[in-house]
């Protein structure tokens, strides 16, 4: 599952191939939509989740809220059931499922980080990151990434940076849990389910702040 940008997305995965998968993009429903999906993806594969042997998470990188949301499902249902939780970069199954769609490399992921940023990484191929993850403002980043492919909804809202912007837009679990498995077999280790921000929470103390005590 993953939550870390507008698309809501839940796959089920037997280990070879994508078994079930259903998704739905709305950046501020990610609470209200995702234990939905999970249900309709088990209910599409004829399972239940006591059949599920490991979840995998996107862990962004990824606006706060909406990754909290599948972050926490995934670690409830890991504990529920007693099977391990693995994380995976969402840049990565972006770049997957960019490899699905017939983009070969090298090539950029960059998804919307608001404030007028973007979440982005470098690929040399779709399995592999050279670059990133990082957040920068697209016209910063444009020289660096001229004349590559940019994969992603970030690289949509920006053609005067991106002007060779890429399908898909948004992530798919699907392509996330088949590069999971994928990493799995040949014994990787995937990262810790662990919130993947790269910026600074928006609510910090002042400086300069002022301690009163009593007298």
């Amino acid at each position: 599952m993953d939550t870390a940008t507008p698309a809501v997305t839940v796959a089920l995965h037997d280990g070879t191939s994508v078994v079930a998968e259903s998704g739905q993009v709305d950046a501020r429903r990610h609470g209200e939509l995702l234990l939905p999906t999970v249900d309709r993806v088990l209910s599409e594969a004829g399972t239940t989740l006591d059949a599920v042997t490991g979840i995998v998470v996107g862990v962004g990188p990824g606006p706060y809220t909406g990754l909290r949301v599948g972050l926490v499902t995934a670690a409830t249902f890991a504990s529920a059931l007693s099977v391990p939780v693995h994380g995976l970069c969402t840049l990565d199954g972006l770049a997957y499922a960019a490899g699905e769609a017939g983009i070969t490399g090298p090539f950029a992921v960059a998804t919307d980080a608001r404030r007028k940023e973007v979440y982005w990484a470098r690929y040399t191929d779709p399995r592999t990151r050279t670059g990133g993850p990082s957040v920068d403002r697209p016209a910063d980043i444009a020289e660096e990434l001229a004349g590559l492919p940019v994969v992603g909804a970030g690289a949509v809202l920006y053609p005067g940076s991106f002007p060779d912007a890429r399908g898909p837009e948004h992530v798919s679990a699907g392509a996330l849990a088949a590069l999971a498995a994928e990493r799995l077999a040949a014994g990787e280790k995937l990262l810790d389910p662990q919130p993947l921000y790269l910026r600074r929470p928006d609510a910090q103390v002042p400086k300069n702040y002022k301690v009163v005590t009593p007298k």
